[in-house]
């Protein structure tokens, strides 16, 4: 995957770590759906699942966003780094106790790991839970039904 930054206007959110963007010029206009690298927001049918994507929605939506493309991942989605309005959206997530950074790629995105511990000290979003459910443990809970 090339790591030229693409430079692209988000035209749908579908949850707290995954947004539509159109990409390209006038005729070579390309729709690319994007994982927000290194994060995993909570589901929608998981308590703050609707406030993540809401939160992402604000930050990106109708906003011109610069992708920096690193990966596919297994759904054929690009997976990149996203600024919208010149904000780690990333960053805004876990800052804001809207996602987990997501434990695989934490070594890759170190900056990520102390806003996370903030937002548990802080008892931001999802961390004011007693016990918040990793999205992943949701998933794998929820497949086995």
């Amino acid at each position: 995957m090339s790591v030229t930054a693409l430079i692209c206007l988000v035209v749908a959110i579908s949850d707290g770590d995954t947004l539509t963007a159109r990409c390209g010029n006038t005729g070579t206009v390309q729709q690319v759906k994007v994982r927000i690298a290194a994060i995993d927001a909570p589901e929608s049918k998981q308590a703050f699942g609707v406030r993540s994507k809401e939160n992402l929605s604000r930050l990106c939506f109708r906003q011109q966003a610069t992708l920096q493309p690193l990966d596919r991942d297994d759904y054929g989605r690009t997976v990149a780094k996203v600024r919208c309005a010149g904000r780690d959206v990333a960053a805004a997530q876990v800052s804001a106790g809207l996602a987990w950074v997501y434990t695989p790629y934490a070594k890759k995105h170190p900056q990520l790991v102390p806003l996370q511990e903030r937002a548990q000290a802080d008892r931001m979003g999802l961390w004011s839970q007693k016990r918040p459910q990793a999205p992943w443990t949701y998933r794998h809970r929820h497949s086995q039904r």
